[in-house]
This record gives C-alpha cells, sequence and structure tokens, in this order.
C-alpha cells in the first residue's frame, strides 16, 4: 500500500507495516495543544458540536496542557489530515493546535 510522503503518511505506512488492519475501522486519538485548562474546555465546547468528545489533561512532566478525543473511523491519510485541519480551525480562536494522533497497536 503506498501512502503520502509526509508525516502521517509515514505513521500510516509503519501501522500498515506493523499488521493494522486497514479494511474496518480503527479507534484514532487525536491531540491538540493548549495554553491552559480554561482554553482546553473552550476546545472542548467547540469539538462537541462537531460531534467530538474529548478530555483536558495535563503532563505531569512537562505541565503543558493537551485536549484529545478519539474517533472510530478508517485509516485513510485524506481523512486523518481533515480531522486535523478542523481540529486546528477550532482551536485557534483559542490559541490552540491539532497536535498529531496515534493509536493503540497491540
Amino acid at each position: 500500500m503506498k501512502f503520502p510522503n509526509d508525516e502521517d503518511g509515514k505513521v500510516l505506512s509503519m501501522l500498515f507495516n506493523e499488521g493494522i488492519n486497514f479494511k474496518k475501522p480503527q479507534l484514532v486519538d487525536f491531540f491538540v495543544a493548549v495554553p491552559d485548562k480554561k482554553s482546553g474546555e473552550k476546545v472542548l465546547e467547540a469539538m462537541k458540536v462537531e460531534g467530538l468528545h474529548g478530555e483536558v489533561i495535563q503532563d505531569d512532566e512537562t505541565d503543558e496542557w493537551m485536549c484529545y478525543c478519539s474517533r472510530k473511523m478508517m485509516l485513510t491519510h485524506k481523512e486523518i489530515v481533515n480531522i486535523q485541519k478542523r481540529l486546528d480551525d477550532l482551536s485557534k480562536p483559542f490559541n490552540g493546535h491539532s497536535d498529531g494522533w496515534g493509536m493503540l497497536t497491540d
């Protein structure tokens, strides 16, 4: 399977090579960096309007704030890029930005 030559494509290629089933939906986690808890809560409100539900967490080691949400979806480059762009658009008014994605593998 071929993937675009960008960071998302590299991760998808790695997942494919690990044997992840691309023919069935997978649970994908998306991350949004935010400056503080209050901003994160506002991002979560905007996410809910889009049908995304998540949580605001603070990293114990770095004290940085992050929103994350999960979506069960097909692993396609286009959809992953589209969701990250949408999260970027939703979080910008609150000084946040899309900060990647990932998924648990066995």
